[in-house]
């Protein structure tokens, strides 16, 4: 799907030398279509590394998509620099009397802190509020997907006796479209202090748990048939992604296991073994065609009017 972002993005050099065809806006002012709103709110602290990999998932389709990039307004970023920020991002204040098709609220570094100790927790708050009424179809990423899931639903988050850190077999609990085309298996990275379990959101009856794994869990939750998916793993990582977090740790003396299921035979010196891309390429199709594009309405105001998406699940 051509993306309409902002020219001079690093993501667009990085995707073109992959060969992945990414729309900058002028071309893209020469389409006489509707294109999808998506807005991305970015909560990783190396966000260029993050806006890539999601811009290559949501590339390369027939329908146009114009990207916005959210951050948090009193959040001072220490690894990504004020110029990129104040050229590519905005500020939730500056969007939210919009609608939008779609959203993604990615990860963030603070499984350890509890939700009301994070220093922009009620602006998150607002956001979520916001994107429950003024979103068709929001994803919520790792760290997101429990706060989400707490914030909505009073899910609680626990911690686990060491990091869940590597690739893990999963297996799908609902035949619905976001998993059409899928193998009864597949195989999904996570890297993550904490959990939510499976008992919490079965006593739940508005959530619906599609995916799971026996090593890493719960998987993705879904709430009012796909306006809200809730997803613990990180199915947009790139293929060195848990490398290079790896490598970091091990530079930084911090403890880290090798990541599971990930090197050849469990070898940090042999080839990784990259096995979940093409279903992350799928799944965000899925996510695109069927809860976003086909459910949403033409007209962007009434996406205040929707419920549930008329998806079955």
């Amino acid at each position: 799907m051509p993306l309409n972002i902002p020219p001079h993005l690093p993501a667009i050099k990085i995707l073109k030398n992959e060969g992945i065809f990414v729309m900058d806006e002028l071309k893209a002012s020469t389409q006489d279509i509707r294109p999808l709103k998506i807005a991305l709110l970015n909560l990783m602290p190396i966000k260029i590394a993050t806006e890539t990999d999601f811009v290559r998932l949501l590339s390369d389709s027939p329908l146009q998509i114009n990207i916005t990039f959210i951050k948090m307004k009193n959040h001072q970023s220490k690894n990504t620099s004020f110029k990129h920020l104040t050229s590519f991002y905005k500020n939730f204040e500056d969007i939210c009397i919009e609608n939008y098709d779609g959203m993604i609220v990615t990860g963030a570094p603070l499984d350890l802190i509890n939700f009301e100790e994070v220093t922009y927790w009620d602006e998150l708050q607002k956001i979520f509020n916001w994107a429950y009424i003024h979103v068709t179809s929001t994803l919520y990423i790792c760290w997101a997907a429990q706060a989400g899931l707490y914030h909505f639903y009073r899910i609680p988050k626990y911690t686990l006796e060491e990091k869940l850190f590597g690739v893990f077999k999963h297996k799908i609990n609902s035949s619905v479209p976001l998993f059409r085309g899928f193998d009864s298996e597949f195989y999904v990275p996570h890297s993550r202090f904490t959990e939510v379990r499976k008992e919490d959101i079965l006593r739940i009856p508005k959530l619906k748990l599609l995916s799971e794994s026996k090593e890493s869990g719960v998987h993705v939750v879904s709430a009012r048939c796909g306006r809200e998916i809730f997803i613990t793993g990180h199915a947009e990582y790139s293929a060195y992604a848990l490398h290079n977090e790896y490598k970091r740790d091990l530079n930084k003396g911090v403890p880290i296991g090798i990541p599971k299921n990930y090197y050849k035979d469990n070898d940090p010196n042999k080839n990784i073994l990259v096995n979940w891309i093409a279903h992350a390429n799928l799944f965000f199709k899925n996510w695109l065609n069927y809860y976003v594009y086909q459910a949403t309405p033409y007209n962007p105001k009434e996406i205040e009017l929707l419920d549930n998406l008329n998806i079955k699940e």
